[in-house]
């Protein structure tokens, strides 16, 4: 949420910076959730087909865990959080910058 006004361009920049971040943060979390469902779907597909086969439910697990693609997909999601975390983190310092900016402005005003 925008201040209604900005007193300079260095305020300004600082809030738009930060939006932009926002907006990557938003879509490094799409992508992890996406790796994370795509998990979830392996896991369940190879649950089936396992199931199809007479292999129990515990050692269906345990081959989706050994499986390339579910190392995959959990990589991806872990490497995903972690942008959205630095996005997000950066994103917090520019918000902090341009309050400090602006609340430093209306003081000399």
């Amino acid at each position: 949420m925008s201040p209604i006004y900005h007193h300079n361009d260095e305020e300004r920049a600082a809030w738009d910076l930060a939006e932009t971040l926002l907006q990557q943060a938003r879509a490094m979390m799409r992508e992890a959730e996406t790796a994370l469902d795509m998990w979830r779907t392996g896991k369940e597909m190879n649950r089936l087909r396992c199931a199809r086969r007479g292999i129990s439910t515990t050692d269906a697990e345990i081959r989706w865990s050994a499986s390339a693609n579910a190392k995959n997909h959990l990589t991806n999601n872990n490497f995903h959080v972690g942008l959205a975390t630095m996005y997000y983190n950066a994103a917090t310092a520019n918000y902090a910058r341009a309050l400090y900016l602006h609340t430093r402005d209306d003081a000399r005003l």
